[in-house]
């Protein structure tokens, strides 16, 4: 009897073992003191805040080095993104790539291979963003097309686009685009061809600074 219940505790050890192995635990956090963004049940929040800061950080040294200003290269990343206009190599920092190496262990967030997007728009982390956008409007486009299996990057990067200071508001909104248009879009990428050593900013010293963008601070965002 003790004997078969020492087999089957090796047995349970050894899955165990197997599965923690599956499962990277990303420890590298950059951005570990900056504001909370989403929390969605289960969801490694810790490491969907991460994607998101490094992310945001990536576009706008790509898009506006200079005067940061987020708004901006949320909007033109958005717009390169869905017209396969970007050369996601030049843009993305050996950072992000750990973020997404990490983020890949999560397979309900990915549709890897499919026509429209690789995220996967069935993972509870994609109904958690649908059930928190604060902006209604978009929050009904977004369901509405999440309901009829119509939601693509361009059909919803379109209403996004034209209202890009939204993303600075809701951390809802700005981890799917993240996910959507970034890291997403990782996958058919050939990381090998990455260029970690960005150009640096020229500056115009003729041109006056600009002062580094703030978001106002509201009660209620709905």
């Amino acid at each position: 009897m003790k004997t078969h219940f020492f087999k089957l505790f090796v047995i349970t050890l050894m899955i165990s073992s197997t599965s923690c192995k599956k499962e990277t635990q990303f420890t590298d956090f950059k951005y570990a003191d900056k504001p909370e963004t989403i929390a969605c049940g289960d969801m490694d929040a810790k490491l969907l805040k991460e994607a998101l800061y490094s992310f945001e950080d990536d576009i706008v040294n790509h898009y506006d080095s200079i005067n940061k200003n987020l708004s901006r290269s949320y909007s033109r990343l958005i717009n390169d993104a869905s017209s396969r206009r970007l050369k996601f190599q030049d843009v993305v920092s050996s950072h992000s790539l750990k973020v997404f190496e990490a983020l890949k262990n999560n397979q309900d967030l990915w549709n890897q291979g499919n026509a429209t997007s690789n995220l996967n728009y069935n993972s509870k982390v994609i109904k958690c963003i649908a059930n928190n956008i604060s902006d209604q409007r978009l929050k009904s486009i977004f369901n509405s097309l999440l309901s009829t299996n119509s939601l693509t990057p361009f059909l919803f990067g379109e209403p996004i686009k034209s209202n890009s200071g939204q993303l600075l508001r809701d951390k809802y909104l700005a981890t799917y685009v993240a996910l959507e248009f970034y890291y997403a879009k990782l996958f058919d990428v050939d990381l090998t061809n990455v260029t970690l050593e960005k150009p640096k900013p020229k500056v115009d010293f003729n041109k006056k600074p600009v002062e580094p963008q703030t978001v106002p601070q509201t009660g209620d965002n709905k």
